[in-house]
């Protein structure tokens, strides 16, 4: 990652550009090259103003240093941060978290296995306590392979061919920066990645290569919408969405072993405490204590006041982010927020705008862990190192399903205001590559997390870190979804979690099998042509909508449909000010139709969801229609 070489908060940076700069080495992931002609000055003198703020404070590092993990300890982290605990040691094999395994695709559940395999072998070799034989949970074809433990373990076939595809298709060129320029490609969300990833090395699958000549064209990728709909997050509820980051952990190391990188994780430090209020303050804290102001907030208030005046004022400001504001200034400032941001005495239209964005860089910059997480932030800049552009966004998508949800939510309010900047590039100046170059240095270095970067690859990783940056402004709609395999991986568990399948006496073969015969009856019972249901709307109507469901029966007909009857039917309307629009008629898009218990928690639905198609998934659950929350409220 792109923090320091040697722990200073001194920050000892990258060094600056310069014409001596070692060229990135052939065959180093060639799509560098495709940015070359873009300016990267814009991140070194960012990072000269960042090592000119630290040099005026010489405060302490906020994190303990990193240290090496012995063998086994990084995989029994991971078993523990992937809901799998269970496997450890000589703990119950049945307890509820056993669960997940149910849930598992082939390359998932070989992921698992590798990781347990290393550390049942670590924990022998340290005559500890005996831990389950991974072999009675996922079985080993063999008896003769017991004698190879000291070894490494004998891969399933599925392993086998992906690892040996792998080392030829390192010798391969894989500079695919954009290989349709202008032209749409299908993001496929309905199949795993890491299945996706297998079924191409399989098949010694070689896209072509082809170097972009202009570094600022970025592929169109489009979501097909299958007859289930497109669930962002924030769709699914609270319940649900804890189980998403675990459910992404899997498939995104999944992902990484069939790709041939390793997922790198820092290990998890002790913050110290601050006698600050906003600025220094963890994430948690700065919530905690604004929604005691203002319930439900989701982004820390101070954040979202910088964002505010930035928008209203500096969008058009030429050069804004780029052009550093007064140092002297942004500290006294800084101290003035701490003093009298909660007794709404500070004036913002009294601050310069280049001021403002000042602030809102030394606030990312001053969290006491980044805000791509000290655990996660070398998986983020590894994303660089893959080749392709759709399994680069495939990883990003999982990296930013596991962050806490306080930290992914901080990361979208700033991505949102990046983008509203550059769509104003013709007046500030500032286009996409130049806001990433900027904004790359405030993510991706951090005074607390310190790591020496190999001789050379200084502008590498710089332009790395960028074009990360740069992929999360771009493409963020498309990384702000829970792809549909997740949820229905959710669902399953759900499901498991009341059936509370048996492990002990069975395979994981055995255990798959079994799901997709239970699919496959799902499958069977799509059959029924049509369905009479009840939507109901308790907290607008008193009464219930019964709906005739067929194939074409989507959402958006039903909330049509409620709309017409509340219209002409005269309906007990429980409150009707929230419905209405100025103009004294029913609006529809301030109605949502909800998808709630059974398999799921809460659902919130894509209009473009077909009913029918739902109801065969989850036919124990209630449809509610509620307002919309987002929508302003008509008083």
């Amino acid at each position: 990652s792109l923090s320091t070489r040697n722990c200073l908060c001194k920050m000892n940076q990258l060094p600056p550009k310069s014409p001596l700069a070692s060229p990135v080495s052939e065959g180093t992931n060639s799509r560098v090259e495709a940015l070359d002609n873009l300016s990267m000055d814009s991140f070194w003198l960012e990072v000269e103003n960042i090592k000119q703020s630290a040099e005026t404070e010489q405060e302490e590092c906020n994190l303990a240093d990193v240290k090496t993990q012995e063998e086994g300890e990084a995989e029994a982290e991971w078993l523990q941060d992937a809901g799998l605990s269970d496997l450890l040691g000589d703990r119950a094999s049945d307890n509820d978290n056993i669960v997940l395994l149910s849930t598992l695709t082939r390359t998932q559940a070989a992921a698992v296995q590798r990781r347990l395999d290393t550390y049942s072998r670590s924990r022998r070799r340290k005559n500890k306590h005996p831990v389950r034989d991974v072999r009675d949970i996922f079985g080993v074809v063999s008896s003769e392979e017991t004698a190879a433990e000291k070894e490494e373990p004998s891969p399933d076939p599925l392993w086998h061919n992906l690892r040996t595809a792998n080392a030829q298709r390192k010798t391969q060129d894989y500079s695919c920066t954009v290989r349709n320029p202008g032209k749409e490609e299908v993001f496929n969300m309905d199949v795993a990645y890491s299945e996706q990833a297998a079924v191409l090395l399989k098949g010694s699958f070689l896209s072509e290569s082809r170097k972009s000549k202009d570094g600022n064209v970025l592929t169109k990728f489009k979501i097909p919408k299958g007859r289930l709909g497109v669930t962002r997050i924030g769709d699914l509820s609270a319940q649900d969405m804890k189980k998403i980051p675990t459910l992404a952990l899997i498939e995104l190391t999944a992902l990484c072993d069939i790709l041939g990188f390793e997922l790198k994780r820092n290990k998890a430090a002790k913050l110290k405490t601050t006698e600050k209020r906003l600025f220094g303050v963890p994430l948690n804290t700065l919530l905690e204590n604004d929604q005691k102001l203002l319930p439900n907030t989701k982004v820390p208030l101070l954040l979202q006041a910088l964002l505010s005046c930035l928008e209203k004022r500096g969008l058009e400001t030429e050069g804004i982010l780029r052009v550093s504001g007064s140092q002297t200034r942004i500290k006294s400032l800084e101290q003035k927020l701490e003093r009298e941001f909660y007794t709404g005495l500070f004036h913002w239209d009294e601050v310069h705008q280049n001021d403002v964005s000042g602030l809102l860089k030394r606030f990312i910059r001053e969290l006491p862990a980044p805000l791509l997480t000290a655990e996660y932030l070398p998986a983020f800049a590894a994303v660089q190192n893959i080749p392709d552009l759709k399994q680069r966004l495939q990883a990003l998508n999982l990296l930013i399903l596991i962050l806490p949800e306080p930290n992914r939510n901080t990361l979208k309010a700033i991505l949102e205001f990046l983008s509203k900047v550059v769509a104003r590039e013709n007046n500030n100046k500032m286009n996409l590559w130049n806001v990433s170059t900027v904004m790359a240095p405030n993510l991706f270095m951090h005074k607390g997390l310190p790591n020496k970067i190999p001789e050379g690859k200084e502008k590498q990783l710089a332009e790395g870190a960028a074009d990360v940056v740069r992929m999360m402004i771009h493409y963020q709609d498309l990384l702000w979804t829970v792809s549909s395999f997740l949820v229905a991986q959710v669902r399953k568990l759900n499901e498991s979690n009341s059936k509370r399948y048996q492990f002990r006496d069975k395979r994981l073969k055995n255990l798959l099998r079994k799901i997709h015969a239970d699919k496959d009856k799902v499958e069977k019972n799509q059959a029924e042509p049509s369905k009479i249901v009840k939507v109901h709307a308790s907290l607008l109507l008193k009464d219930s909508l019964e709906v005739h469901l067929n194939n074409a029966t989507r959402v958006a007909d039903v909330l049509r449909q409620f709309q017409k009857n509340l219209c002409q039917n005269g309906w007990n309307i429980v409150n009707t000010v929230n419905l209405l629009k100025c103009n004294n008629s029913m609006d529809c898009t301030n109605l949502l139709l909800y998808e709630v218990g059974g398999n799921i928690g809460e659902h919130c639905l894509d209009p473009d969801t077909y009913l029918l198609d739902l109801y065969h998934i989850n036919p124990h659950a209630e449809w509610i229609i509620k307002q919309n929350p987002s929508y302003p409220r008509m008083f």
